[in-house]
Order: C-alpha cells, then structure tokens, then sequence
C-alpha cells in the first residue's frame, strides 16, 4: 500500500508582528491530523510559554506569544 504524502493545501504567509505581542502563523494540510514539527531555520520549536502548537483537522497553528525580532 502507498502512503499518500502530505503536502500543504495553504501555505504560511509572511506576516508582520508588533513587539511584546502574541502572532498566530497557520498553514493547512491535505491530510487531517498529519504530524506537524515547526522548525526555526534547523532548530525544532517545542512547546513552552512562548510557543503554542495547536492542530485541529487540517489546520496547524504555531502562536508565538511575546513576540520578539529574534522570533522573525
């Protein structure tokens, strides 16, 4: 049996974010519930107070919460 890959139905967009404030980046998928890793640059992100990592369907969303340049 194949795997059908996974690919993105809805790309991130670039995304300008204020200091101090909390950004939500989205992309959507092919595929419900497919595991999601969000990466910056080589470093996998994990969840913690800054980061929030949510799923529901084919929907990923990283909310970075007081966002800071270093988070671009």
């Amino acid at each position: 049996v194949l795997a059908v890959p996974v690919l993105f139905k809805k790309a991130l967009e670039s995304t300008e974010m204020e200091e101090g404030k909390s950004i939500s980046l989205r992309c959507e998928l092919t595929k419900a519930d497919a595991t999601v890793v969000w990466k910056k640059g080589e470093a996998t992100l994990q969840a913690s107070a800054k980061y929030e990592m949510k799923q529901k369907g084919t929907v990923a969303e990283l909310v970075i919460h007081n966002a800071e340049p270093e988070d671009a």
